[in-house]
C-alpha cells in the first residue's frame, strides 16, 4: 500500500468515495469543485492502482486546524489505513506550528482512540465554524466536535 499526496488525477476516485458514504449519511458529501480547490491537503492510501482511503489537513487559522473528508473504502475498514493517514496528517500539521487539530465527525469511536477528545461545539473557536453556513445541515449540525491539541 502506498500513502502519498492527492493529484488531479486522484479527484473522481476520491469523490466516489466520499460521496458513497455520504449518500449513507456517514459524512458529508463534497462537490468536485470543492476537491479541487483543496486538493493540496489531502494524503491518500492507494492499494492496486485504486485509492481505498483518504483525508485532507485544512488550516484554519493561527495554529488551528481541521482533519476533514476521511473515508475508507469498505474493503480496509479497522486495516490501519485511517489511522496512518491521520497520523500522517498530524505529523504535517505538528510541522506546521499547529497547536489544536479537529475534527467534525459522525465517528467519535475512531478519532478517540487517536487521542482525540470529544468537546461541545459551543467550546471550538468560532473561526473553525466559518465553512459551516454553506452546509445543507446549518444551522442544526449533528456532528461531533473532537479535538487534538500537539
Amino acid at each position: 500500500m502506498i500513502f502519498r499526496k492527492a493529484t488531479f488525477s486522484d479527484v473522481e476516485d476520491i469523490l466516489k468515495l466520499i460521496n458513497d458514504y455520504a449518500e449513507q449519511g456517514l459524512m458529508l458529501a463534497r462537490a468536485r469543485n470543492t476537491l479541487y480547490e483543496g486538493l493540496r491537503e489531502f494524503i491518500l492510501a492507494e492499494e492496486d492502482g485504486k485509492v481505498v482511503g483518504v483525508a485532507a489537513l485544512h488550516l484554519v487559522w493561527d495554529e488551528l486546524a481541521e482533519i476533514r473528508a476521511l473515508a475508507v473504502h469498505s474493503s480496509k475498514i479497522k486495516s490501519g489505513v485511517g489511522r496512518k493517514i491521520v497520523d500522517m496528517l498530524t505529523d504535517e500539521a505538528r510541522e506546521l506550528g499547529v497547536k489544536t487539530l479537529f475534527a467534525l465527525t459522525y465517528q467519535p469511536g475512531f478519532f478517540a482512540k487517536l487521542d482525540f477528545k470529544e468537546v461541545p461545539k459551543e467550546s471550538v473557536p468560532h473561526k473553525m465554524w466559518k465553512e459551516c453556513i454553506n452546509c445543507p445541515k446549518f444551522p442544526n449540525c449533528d456532528e461531533i466536535a473532537m479535538v487534538k491539541e500537539l
